[in-house]
């Protein structure tokens, strides 16, 4: 029988009041507030946080505090990736983001998700679906990407757009919902 975390990562309904996992919350919410609370100077401090907090990080991460996520380790980042002031990573999915990517301020990736069914959201019961950003690809402040959904290389979101599905590489989507636009040259 698969535990709850297994579930979890795996798209399947599970109990987010599970003990293992309101521990490995708490884990990543103190480690968040010690990232928030760090001053700019403090780049080893930042660096020693942030090794604990999303282990699977590439060389030349730019984080700009504060930064909100559920548990961390479900997050991949790529080399050279920033993320500007107030982003928030729901990573009850993996979170995949690609290298060279550029996350605007207020950005949001939610992979967490519940049943549309009213009985079935009583029982308490959550899921997720993974997100994936591929290399090279810049989201505009006040994004927010909606579980299941894919991002192409080299893509560029525009600000405040809601993504709700897939946007092909090399290709400028806004809006709510999240449209392409206009294709761009690698």
């Amino acid at each position: 029988m698969a535990t709850e975390r297994e579930k979890m990562v795996g798209g399947e309904l599970y109990d987010p009041l599970d003990p293992e996992l309101t521990a490995e919350r708490q884990r990543a919410r103190l480690l968040c507030q010690a990232l928030n609370s760090s001053r700019e100077d403090e780049k080893e401090t930042r660096a020693h946080i942030l090794a604990q907090l999303i282990p699977e990080s590439g060389p030349h991460l730019w984080l700009q505090p504060p930064f909100y996520c559920d548990y961390g380790s479900n997050i991949t980042l790529g080399a050279h990736v920033f993320l500007n002031y107030n982003c928030v990573v729901l990573d009850v999915a993996p979170v995949t983001v690609g290298n060279h990517v550029l996350l605007g301020p207020a950005v949001q990736l939610y992979t967490a998700t519940h049943p549309l069914s009213a009985a079935e959201r009583r029982r308490g019961l959550e899921a997720g679906h993974p997100i994936w950003i591929e290399d090279d690809a810049w989201l505009g402040g006040g994004v927010i990407v909606l579980p299941g959904v894919r991002i192409g290389q080299g893509a560029v979101i525009g600000a405040g757009s809601v993504v709700t599905k897939d946007v092909p590489a090399h290709v400028f989507a806004a809006g709510n919902p999240c449209r392409g636009i206009r294709p761009l040259g690698p």
